[in-house]
């Protein structure tokens, strides 16, 4: 097949993609998404100029030279987008509230399966959740724990900009030493510090819940650690967690200490190259990085 039939079908594909994931808020589509849309920009920008003899190069030289300009433009829009975060108002750790509004859960069919699947392994919901993240948007969530008490499963809805809603799962236990293992499946860039008696593996191709519990429960056999139960709501441990992040991540020179944030904004220069590069291995591979 001729390149341009080429190039047409890969658009093609991206707009049904596209479309697919206005309705599914897949990450996974996402990325498969951008892979695609990068090689149509430098594959087609490259023939554009072969066919109206634009640039006297070698079709593969100006391909390269395409690709490496999407590289360089998504950095600069990336870079910009962490700095405009790191100056604006919006919370990098927002502190979470009850939701007594009764919206706590999507009428959705694929979302109403998770509920139910939880409800039939035993588990029930403790509490529900909000957080402001800003411009009155919030991130909704579910904290549901097994009878034990000892696994915690947090459910959270993420409101995307077409409408759709992304939801992630985060799974927790505790030991007696005061360990925490979390294992989530979280797409949205950290690269942050955490305390040295987490150990936290996250997995964003992980989506489904049964698969992404049954990877926490082989985490802590693998660790021959015996989870105790938990002993504070999830409303107070979440938000202590958040404030322990906080702290850590200004004592380690992660974030701007308080005092300084007005003037310099939140996320230091070493902060901001962890949270850009974390944010390349999200969107291109679906890797964060290891944290233990």
């Amino acid at each position: 097949m001729e390149p341009p039939y080429l190039i047409l079908a890969a658009i093609l594909l991206s707009l049904v993609l596209m479309q697919i994931n206005q309705r599914l808020a897949s990450p996974i589509l996402s990325i498969a998404d951008r892979w695609l849309r990068w090689f149509v920009f430098a594959f087609g920008a490259a023939q554009m100029c072969r066919d109206f003899q634009l640039i006297e190069r070698p079709f593969w030289a100006l391909a390269t030279a395409f690709f490496l300009l999407w590289f360089l433009g998504e950095t600069l829009y990336n870079w910009l987008a962490i700095s405009a975060l790191s100056v604006s108002p919006l919370p990098l750790f927002p502190r979470y509230a009850l939701n007594a509004s009764g919206e706590e859960w999507p009428v959705q069919p694929r979302l109403l399966k998770i509920r139910e699947w939880l409800r039939a392994q035993g588990f029930r919901q403790t509490q529900a959740l909000k957080a402001e993240i800003g411009g009155g948007i919030y991130l909704r969530v579910s904290v549901y724990q097994d009878a034990p008490a000892t696994v915690r499963v947090q459910v959270t809805f993420i409101p995307q900009g077409n409408g759709a809603i992304a939801v992630c799962f985060a799974v927790a236990s505790v030991t007696a030493d005061e360990c925490r293992y979390l294992t989530d499946n979280l797409y949205i860039p950290f690269a942050g510090f955490y305390p040295e008696n987490w150990f936290v593996e996250r997995a964003p191709w992980r989506r489904s819940l049964p698969r992404l519990l049954a990877r926490h429960r082989a985490r802590l056999s693998a660790a021959g650690v015996q989870p105790v139960p938990f002993t504070t709501e999830p409303l107070a441990d979440l938000n202590q967690a958040q404030h322990e992040l906080d702290a850590l991540n200004t004592e380690l020179g992660f974030l701007h200490p308080h005092v300084e944030r007005e003037d310099l904004g939140k996320i230091t220069h070493e902060g901001r190259y962890r949270v850009w590069k974390e944010i390349w291995m999200l969107n291109y591979l679906g890797r964060a990085a290891r944290y233990e």
